[in-house]
């Protein structure tokens, strides 16, 4: 199904049906996501992909090499199947000698992250903090620094869709002295996919 097809049943309430009935399909992987998530990427065309993204305490974590902050380089729809999760707007203000992170572009590739230092150093501080629960959909544009919390130990699911945007990068915020670097994504093993698969349909059944 297509990006639209998806955010049209998204919008016709129909969100956890669609996600139920893309697990089934026996082709679907899951890899570990630096941002501390498993993702399972289920649609992509083009610039458009619709992927599912899993926080549990039951399958192991990657852990990032910059900072949970980060900005897309497409406009994103999230749709929260179960749990909570809050989207944490970073405020984010070029700095010199009192800097605290600097600014990475990632590039991905089907091998992994390729992590790149810009010459730009900011520091920032906490924005807007959104709350949201099952069924709650948000969207935030590309280019906007923020990061997405699970409450400690919680479990939760959302569907997420991201539309590309023309000249926009994936950004990070990281340590000031790190340089360039590449991140392999983690595939996890059979056992563990059938196990993220389990973790959500038993919350949507």
């Amino acid at each position: 199904m297509s990006y639209r097809g998806v955010y049209d049943r998204v919008r016709q309430g129909e969100a956890r049906a669609w996600a139920l009935e893309a697990l089934s399909d026996a082709g679907v992987c899951a890899v570990r996501h630096p941002l501390g998530f498993v993702c399972l990427p289920l649609e992509r065309d083009g610039g458009e992909g619709v992927c599912l993204h899993l926080w549990s305490d039951s399958l192991a974590h990657a852990e990032s090499t910059t900072s949970q902050i980060h900005c897309h380089s497409w406009d994103l729809v999230s749709h929260v199947l179960y749990g909570q999760v809050r989207n944490v707007h970073a405020v984010v203000t070029d700095a010199r000698s009192d800097a605290t992170h600097r600014v990475f572009e990632v590039v991905s590739g089907s091998d992994g992250d390729r992590i790149s230092p810009t010459p730009r150093t900011v520091r920032h501080d906490t924005g807007l903090v959104e709350l949201f629960g099952p069924g709650d959909t948000y969207t935030l544009p590309a280019g906007r620094f923020h990061s997405s919390v699970v409450p400690e130990g919680g479990e939760a699911a959302t569907i997420a869709l991201g539309r590309g945007r023309t000249g926009s990068r994936d950004l990070s915020l990281g340590p000031l002295g790190a340089g360039p670097h590449h991140v392999s994504r983690q595939p996890l093993d059979a056992r563990e996919t059938a196990l993220a698969v389990r973790l959500i349909s038993a919350h949507l059944t």
